[in-house]
């Protein structure tokens, strides 16, 4: 399991919707408040769920074909966050005065989307190479 790079991918993918979040803020509000995912209920469903497909797909190591429909669900999952975020930071009323400054926050879901990107390749290079084995046969 843990020897194939996917799992790493996938891990690494997990570690960034489900603990960097915590750490880094989405953007700072004018009056030097920083904006934590934990504020909105959405985003805290949204990258829950997001961390829990990572999870889930690791722990489907044995079935390649599940967890390339589980990478491919998390990547439309953090597409949609992505875009909640940029909705948010451009179309508030008043975006000069409440949002002051973008947070490093804003760009987790692009840096998860290349590691799941990135595992969904290896996991299909794994299925192709499986399934030249079984020509041979």
């Amino acid at each position: 399991m843990i020897q194939r790079i996917q799992t790493v991918y996938l891990i690494l993918s997990l570690l960034i919707t489900g603990v960097l979040p915590f750490i880094f803020p989405l953007w700072i509000l004018s009056d030097g408040k920083e904006f934590y995912f934990m504020l909105n209920q959405g985003y805290v469903a949204l990258f829950g769920l997001s961390t829990s497909l990572s999870l889930l797909s690791i722990l489907f190591y044995k079935k390649r074909q599940h967890q390339f429909v589980i990478g491919r669900l998390n990547i439309i999952l953090n597409l949609i966050l992505l875009g909640l975020f940029v909705y948010r930071s451009l179309n508030i009323s008043g975006e000069a005065v409440v949002v002051s400054e973008k947070g490093i926050g804003m760009f987790l879901p692009i840096i998860s989307i290349v590691f799941l990107v990135l595992a969904n390749k290896a996991i299909k290079k794994d299925e192709d190479l499986v399934k030249s084995v079984d020509r041979l046969r």
